[in-house]
């Protein structure tokens, strides 16, 4: 018996070398920097990249009580790498010990095999964000004061809770964006996701730095169920065509979350921040209160609203119409089947010329009277 041969490593830090390791690269960055959580002298430079900064406690007038708080500032950019490269870990895990596996089951095309595997990150990630998120919602009972959203602003101190929240999802759709080398993303697919990826950090990392948590915390959480529903209907779809029920409540849902976006958007922006006792704009005090910013983020959520909905109009008028195609066939192909049972006559009633009765006696031939 031959040898096997083995397959060639290659080159250090060539494109397949760099693609193959991405993941056990983070995963030695991420041990190197809580390695170094043990010694003294490294200890206060990793705890900035592990710890959620800026923390702020307040006691009570008799010290019986305290309230801790937390602001932003330029350290949650190492915070926020570090849980990027976490993130970059966990995609992996979930690439290689689960969808991987599924997909040599289905045996799909490239085009869907692609599409699978978007699909099945973004589920686990929409997911547990959205569990996450109803929970700090229904925690601080945002829901029940809307209100909220612009009285006491600006909302400088926020919980642990949330200000993790926002960490995680910045540093998770940053990781997207090497995710797409890594991932040997179809360049006919990478201008799609680069520019959900990009209105998702715009968005995010505005309201973090706008101090408007609790109104981008409210419009994620319903955000993120409906694009759950889509994703998960569409991993379905994959394992069997025949499953397509999860797209319709996607369509119905996706409409009422786009118009519940732009109409807390406006509340806030158009009424609520305008008539706010303490209108002004300070960086130090984390005020942004001013005219040209609340028309600016106004006009960014109406804005990618609207192209949502014309992305979505574009998808179910595509969908309708390749619908029709596929019925005016199987029309067509029924009509044709009719037209030729009527014109022939039935041969099983002929042999050799002769017509035959039911009992298989043919009839007899008249013969013609002399005139």
């Amino acid at each position: 018996m031959g040898l096997r041969r083995k397959n060639k490593s290659p080159p250090v830090l060539s494109h397949e070398f760099v693609i193959q390791n991405h993941a056990d690269t983070a995963s030695c960055l991420v041990m190197g920097l809580l390695l170094g959580l043990m010694f003294e002298v490294s200890a206060k430079y990793a705890i900035i990249f592990i710890a959620v900064q800026y923390n702020v406690t307040y006691t009570t007038d008799d010290n019986s009580e305290q309230f801790h708080f937390y602001d932003y500032g330029p350290k949650d950019i190492a915070t926020i790498f570090f849980y990027m490269l976490v993130a970059i870990n966990l995609h992996a895990v979930i690439q290689e010990y689960i969808l991987d596996k599924i997909n040599r089951r289905l045996h799909l095309s490239k085009t869907k095999h692609s599409k699978f595997n978007e699909s099945g990150q973004l589920a686990f990630f929409y997911l547990f964000s959205f569990i996450w998120g109803a929970s700090i919602l229904n925690g601080e009972e945002f829901m029940m004061n809307p209100t909220s959203l612009w009285k006491d602003y600006p909302h400088c101190r926020m919980l642990f809770q949330v200000k993790f929240f926002y960490i995680c999802q910045i540093a998770y759709w940053l990781h997207a964006l090497p995710e797409l080398y890594f991932q040997k993303i179809r360049k006919e697919d990478i201008p799609r996701q680069l520019c959900y990826i990009c209105l998702y950090i715009a968005h995010i990392s505005g309201a973090y730095i706008l101090n408007l948590q609790h109104l981008g915390l409210i419009l994620m959480v319903p955000h993120y169920l409906v694009e759950l529903i889509f994703h998960a209907s569409r991993l379905f779809y994959f394992s069997d065509e025949n499953k397509q029920k999860g797209f319709t409540i996607w369509a119905l849902l996706f409409v009422m979350v786009r118009l519940l976006t732009l109409t807390l958007s406006v509340l806030t922006f158009g009424f609520g921040l305008a008539r706010v006792e303490n209108p002004g704009f300070s960086i130090a005090d984390g005020n942004f209160n001013v005219l040209p910013v609340r028309i600016g983020c106004l006009g960014a959520v109406c804005l990618t609203q609207a192209w949502m909905m014309w992305k979505f109009i574009n998808f179910q008028l595509k969908k309708w119409r390749e619908h029709v195609k596929n019925q005016i066939p199987k029309k067509k192909i029924t009509n044709t089947k009719n037209k030729r049972t009527k014109k022939e006559p039935n041969r099983a009633n002929f042999v050799n010329g002769a017509a035959k009765l039911e009992g298989g006696v043919s009839p007899r031939i008249r013969k013609s009277k002399p005139v």
